[in-house]
């Protein structure tokens, strides 16, 4: 059987339909007929000799010929929109180079350095959250992510940097608030804000509460901002980077230093594909400068 040349749009609307496991719903997030998406999928399933959902009047389920397209596809369209960026920074006039970096750490001694070095060179900066810290790596919007594990770095490079110790975050009431430590079995009795696997001695403390997302059977709290206005309205705690906990100060809340978790680990994270020279350069630059000046 000859080999199939896949439409990365027909791929893109495959992931929208297996996400909401449901056409009518992929449809709306895709700003398209149905009808359409339908034809499109039956025309990518076509083109693969595979059939890649099965439907029924509740939605649509995949097999396992589409399970394993949904497990391959998004690096694939990764992959292509970060040719898309490469090409295009590669006929500009000015030579770039972007940073990405989790709030809390600070890149901005290791640009300078860099940019001191390299006065043609325009370096970028780029904030990002725990959701997308190493895919800007894979889809091309960073040249380097300095990232905080644990992380998806399928397909990328690591390069250890610093550790620096995690703290819980507690409203300013909290019968913990004021000690100059705690461990984590003194939060068994709170309920975490965060996704347990972030945490994984809370998660397997023989007798807890349930996380958020345990109890309300809903994801975790993205954001640092949201977090935070959850734990200052006593609703629980979180378990954070020092670094971040201090750059999110606000006067409802405080840190206590949790003794008995391993610390935060900090890595530069650049694709195994793709490796500039210039990277192992900012690397040495960010080790240079550690944690405080980042």
């Amino acid at each position: 059987m000859p080999g199939a040349d896949v439409d990365l749009r027909k791929l893109r609307y495959f992931v929208a339909a297996a996400e909401e496991s449901h056409f009518g719903r992929a449809a709306a997030r895709l700003h398209i007929a149905q009808p359409v998406l339908s034809r499109q999928i039956r025309a990518l399933e076509d083109e693969l000799h595979v059939r890649l959902f099965e439907r029924d009047r509740r939605g649509a389920r995949l097999t396992r010929a589409g399970e394993q397209l949904l497990s391959d596809a998004p690096g694939l369209l990764a992959e292509a929109e970060a040719l898309t960026r490469r090409v295009r920074a590669a006929a500009a006039p000015v030579e770039r180079f972007t940073v990405a970096f989790m709030p809390g750490i600070t890149v901005a001694a290791a640009v300078h350095a860099l940019t001191a070095r390299h006065p043609g060179l325009r370096v970028e900066v780029l904030r990002c959250g725990w959701d997308d810290q190493t895919q800007v790596v894979r889809d091309g919007r960073a040249d380097v992510s300095v990232v905080r594990l644990p992380a998806d770095h399928r397909g990328l490079r690591l390069r250890p940097l610093y550790e620096e110790g995690r703290v819980a975050v507690l409203p300013r009431t909290h019968r913990q608030a004021g000690k100059a430590a705690l461990a984590v079995a003194d939060l068994a009795d709170d309920v975490l804000l965060q996704d347990p696997d972030m945490v994984p001695e809370w998660r397997d403390l023989p007798h807890r509460r349930e996380s958020l997302t345990e109890a309300g059977g809903r994801p975790p709290l993205n954001s640092a901002e949201e977090k935070l206005e959850y734990v200052a309205a006593l609703q629980g705690v979180v378990i954070v980077p020092e670094s971040a906990a201090t750059y999110y100060t606000r006067p409802d809340v405080c840190h206590v230093p949790v003794e008995d978790i391993p610390p935060s680990r900090v890595c530069l994270a650049w694709s195994e594909r793709r490796e500039r020279p210039l990277v192992r350069e900012f690397g040495d630059l960010v080790e240079e400068a550690g944690p405080e000046a980042g």
